[in-house]
């Protein structure tokens, strides 16, 4: 009525005022199942493989006796057995010591980091390749009007020169 054109009208309803319950109750589940909410893989911790190749390190990367040169086996099945326990025992006590703070350190870290990339860096760049746009436009007018027929008369001229 009066209008010149009519909303479209979904059968859901607006996604933030839905017409029925269900999908009321649908919308409020996911919500609660949000990003900061997920499921994580309690095995595969690494799913991205970030530390394959950095942090990776097991007794023989680090300890190896060549041939003719062996200790006793007992002490070879120690220095194993040391140094495996070691490294794990001693990694889950600085990750118990460290890790909390160390995750509060690098979220408050990655959020200022997106917080000046979406309200800093990308309005910034996005404001200079608008300005420099207009500046684009009366370069390229330059050159067409000035360069475009001097080059022209010179290639005229160096064509009717044969090798």
């Amino acid at each position: 009525q009066g209008f010149l054109y009519t909303a479209p009208v979904r059968e859901q309803g607006n996604i933030y005022k839905p017409n029925n319950k269900m999908m009321a109750d649908e919308l409020s589940e996911k919500a609660v199942h949000d990003v900061h909410t997920k499921e994580i893989d309690l095995v595969n911790r690494d799913p991205k493989h970030l530390n394959d190749d950095v942090v990776k390190i097991d007794f023989e990367d680090v300890i190896a006796e060549p041939e003719g040169t062996h200790s006793f086996d007992g002490i070879w099945k120690a220095s194993f057995t040391t140094f495996t326990v070691t490294k794990y025992w001693f990694y889950r006590l600085l990750s118990a010591i460290f890790g909390i703070p160390m995750a509060l350190i690098w979220g408050i870290y990655f959020a200022i980091l997106s917080f000046l990339h979406i309200w800093a860096v990308v309005p910034c760049i996005r404001s200079y390749l608008i300005e420099i746009q207009c500046i684009s436009r009366v370069y390229s007018i330059c050159i067409h009007t000035f360069c475009d027929p001097l080059f022209e008369a010179i290639g005229k001229v160096f064509s009717s020169i044969r090798a």
